[in-house]
């Protein structure tokens, strides 16, 4: 087997990775690079192999870093299947025509304000290659393999970090490859924990936490005395959410804590992303993953108004705190959240808080690390409001949960690539992984092929 890196090696986004087992090509994960200019700009650049020369896709779950090249990947040839589970197929059925529609809509406002610096200003992709995408994916049970071609063996593990995700395994006779794509926790108030894989001969193993440590103290207790706080100032609370994931996990504080009367139950609370609103109902629909009941699922349903149109979203940015608004992304780095921040960023009244991992170049980053001001649509925006992170609300192990984990195994893999991570963070995971495990680690680079024995 060859193992090639097309993403996410120095960054979190872009997962691609062709393992070619010489007789089939396979492509585990299709993602979008997304934040620093200079990574977006790889998702226009051609791959080094054609998509019509690779026989299989899997998907290890369905964020757009995950998924979000794939229509361009069928745009420009692919034909195969793609193989992911079953939640996997119901998120990237909202997730990825939502991504088209955002490249289709900022190319039409780049156009419309004269911004860019394309004339005309052009999609990567159409909602129209999303949902041809979308008539190839191929749902496969958790935990049964499945042939793949040859003599090649899928199965998928179940890794606790949203619906649907999952550890990747592939193996032929001789070779097995663990891929691990974005672990979950085990204390997650949602997820059910990452199950314990045994054996793999090589693993493919995420670094996003890398370098860091969760903070132990309870997120809830820190959510409620943020929102308080703003309450006070009559503000708003703006939190940038990801569609899949976040917004349910925030939903369901924001609703634990109106019960125990830790925030006032009158705070009104909006849903502003319709690909949010999919996806809490989808929770109902896979519950042998999760960990909420029938009645905590519903309740979870009840916590927010749902914003629906583009009018209800744009009357919000008239109306006055205190009020929560959770809208997509959860970066900052589009959709409909960057119209709210051109209206509650500038007044210091508001909070604009953010939940987990903020990726370099975007401006959940920015904001995070002290910005000033913020581009928006080609303009600045200043930056008055009160900016927060509960970084432990993160989906992502950190790098003690991530050894604990690998603490499973019953031998060591032949060799272990660090990948899904920033610089600092992967060589880190690599050195916790080689003094923890005493097992052989590679930071592999963009673009390098090695050769699995």
């Amino acid at each position: 087997m060859k193992l090639t890196f097309l993403g996410a090696t120095g960054t979190v986004t872009g997962s691609k990775y062709l393992l070619n087992t010489g007789s089939r090509r396979i492509l585990v994960d299709c993602g979008l690079f997304q934040g620093l200019k200079q990574l977006r700009l790889k998702n226009w650049a051609n791959l080094p192999i054609k998509p019509k020369d690779v026989d299989a896709v899997v998907l290890t779950h369905a964020h757009i870093d995950h998924t979000g090249y794939l229509p361009l990947f069928v745009k420009n040839g692919f034909t195969g299947k793609v193989y992911c589970t079953e939640a996997t197929r119901d998120l990237c059925k909202i997730l990825l025509p939502d991504s088209a529609h955002l490249q289709e809509e900022e190319a039409e406002y780049a156009n419309r304000r004269g911004f860019s610096k394309h004339h005309p200003a052009l999609p990567l992709y159409t909602k129209e290659d999303a949902f041809r995408a979308l008539e190839l994916l191929t749902p496969v049970p958790f935990e049964q393999d499945v042939n793949i071609g040859d003599d090649i063996t899928l199965r998928f593990y179940p890794n606790g970090h949203i619906l649907g995700s999952a550890f990747v395994r592939i193996h032929n006779s001789k070779t097995s490859v663990l891929f691990s794509g974005d672990i979950g926790r085990s204390n997650n108030i949602l997820m059910k924990a990452p199950v314990r894989v045994k054996q793999a001969d090589y693993l493919l193993l995420e670094s996003t936490y890398g370098n860091r440590l969760h903070e132990r103290d309870d997120p809830m207790l820190k959510l409620a005395n943020i929102i308080n706080r703003t309450v006070t100032r009559k503000g708003v609370v703006l939190i940038p959410v990801f569609a899949v994931g976040r917004a349910q996990e925030l939903l369901y504080y924001i609703h634990l804590l109106k019960a125990s009367g830790a925030i006032a139950d009158n705070i009104p609370v909006y849903l502003n992303s319709p690909m949010a609103v999919d996806a809490t109902a989808i929770f109902s629909k896979h519950r042998g993953e999760h960990k909420l009941s029938k009645e905590e699922c519903a309740a979870l349903n009840r916590t927010a108004h749902i914003v629906n149109s583009v009018e209800e979203s744009r009357a919000l940015n008239q109306m006055k705190g205190p009020m929560i608004i959770l809208s997509a992304s959860g970066m900052a780095s589009g959709g409909r959240v960057v119209h709210h921040l051109k209206a509650f960023a500038p007044k210091s009244n508001n909070t604009i808080l953010f939940a987990g991992f903020q990726a370099a170049g975007t401006r959940g980053a920015a904001m995070v690390d002290g910005a000033k001001e913020i581009k928006i649509h080609g303009e600045y925006y200043p930056i008055k409001a009160k900016v927060e992170i509960i970084s432990n609300l993160s989906a992502h192990a950190d790098y003690a949960e991530i050894i604990d984990w690998l603490r499973g195994f019953e031998s060591a893999p032949k060799k272990t690539f660090i990948i899904h991570g920033e610089p600092l963070a992967a060589d880190a995971m690599r050195l916790h992984v080689e003094e923890e495990m005493h097992w052989r680690t590679i930071v592999p680079d963009y673009l390098e092929t090695v050769t699995l024995d």
